[in-house]
């Protein structure tokens, strides 16, 4: 094997990068061990799992499909990732998001920090689902009985302090 490139956790048959956007189910255990590793020093590990709910305004849902220009989405992920160890030097932080269709209690994105302290790492944990909602050029069509629609994706620029410093107000509080 070849020498570890910062941000991925090696398997025994391939590396699991901090930032994904895939058709394959999702792994919360896969996220955790990125950002766990080597970590002996870290004092805490925080993650979300969003699934698909069954069930959204009152209606019944029957499945989602998301769709993302991959590229651009994993700029974007990339660039959560540089922000958090902007604002919480020293943790580590890895998302990966899922497209295609998923079936309600499929997870359709996982997020895992770590870091010495709870405060920080839960925080940064939370800033990226609020900046992923934010920048992130995924889009979710929500099929339901009776029908579909498409649901809006991201829609603010990258570059917008505002936006930015809104998601930082929410992940905290």
């Amino acid at each position: 094997m070849t020498a570890p490139l910062p941000g991925r956790r090696y398997t025994e048959h391939m590396a699991v990068p901090a930032v994904a956007v895939t058709t394959a189910p999702l792994s919360l255990e896969a996220v955790i061990d990125v950002v766990s590793a080597g970590g002996s020093a870290s004092g805490a590990v925080a993650s979300f799992s969003g699934l698909v709910r069954d069930h959204n305004q009152g209606r019944t849902v029957t499945f989602l499909e998301y769709e993302a220009y991959v590229p651009l989405a994993v700029k974007g992920m990339e660039r959560i990732v540089s922000e958090a160890g902007e604002t919480w030097p020293g943790v580590r932080l890895a998302l990966h998001h899922r497209i295609g269709r998923l079936d309600p209690g499929e997870a359709s994105i996982v997020i895992a920090a770590a870091g010495a302290h709870r405060a920080d790492t839960f925080s940064a944990c939370r800033y990226a689902i609020e900046r992923v909602k934010q920048i992130v050029p995924i889009w979710k069509r929500e099929h339901f009985e009776g029908g579909d629609v498409w649901l809006e994706g991201a829609t603010a620029d990258p570059e917008d302090e505002a936006a930015r410093a809104q998601a930082l107000r929410v992940s905290c509080a």
